[in-house]
């Protein structure tokens, strides 16, 4: 059977059909710099042990950051933070500046008012493709009831928002 070729517009296109949460990854630099990064590439992994798993493109400049780094924290963004998901996929500047956050027990960043965060010892990352793939042993995490800011066909929704076509 010949392979597929697949048109990667139109592969975007589908993947966009799944509705996800968006979060922020958060870490320090190896001279102790705060750094995150909006991901919608987040999920549950294993409950016993506790881990979870996230993928970042391999042509970010901040591959490196995350590729050496000890911890990371995901930070799962609630409705009402979308300026947060936009100010941490912005290309440059400070992505902190303005944002409430506090050191956690590992000395991640935490974002405030956030709907959970993880705090995770980074254990392995695996090749995927144009991504990698980070597992995340959860360490240390926190949560608190509200709406989810949700990333649907390309553009920030509510629960409840999605309507078919």
């Amino acid at each position: 059977m010949a392979k597929q070729t697949i048109d990667q517009r139109k592969f975007r296109d589908a993947l966009g059909r799944f509705a996800t949460g968006v979060t922020v990854i958060t870490t320090l630099t190896s001279s102790g710099q705060p750094l995150g990064l909006t991901a919608n590439s987040f999920s549950s992994l294993s409950l016993d042990p506790a881990m979870i798993l996230w993928s970042l493109s391999k042509d970010t400049p901040y591959a490196k950051d995350f590729l050496e780094c000890k911890n990371f924290a995901v930070n799962i963004l609630a409705v009402n933070q979308q300026n947060l998901s936009d100010q941490f996929s912005k290309p440059a500047g400070d992505r902190f500046a303005g944002v409430d956050w506090w050191e956690g027990g590992y000395g991640m960043p935490l974002i405030a008012s956030c709907l959970a965060n993880f705090e995770c010892r980074n254990t392995t990352c695996y090749d995927g493709g144009d991504h990698h793939i980070f597992v995340g042993a959860v360490e240390r995490f926190q949560f608190s009831d509200g709406q989810p800011l949700i990333f649907y066909d390309s553009r920030y929704c509510a629960v409840g928002d999605v309507e078919k076509e």
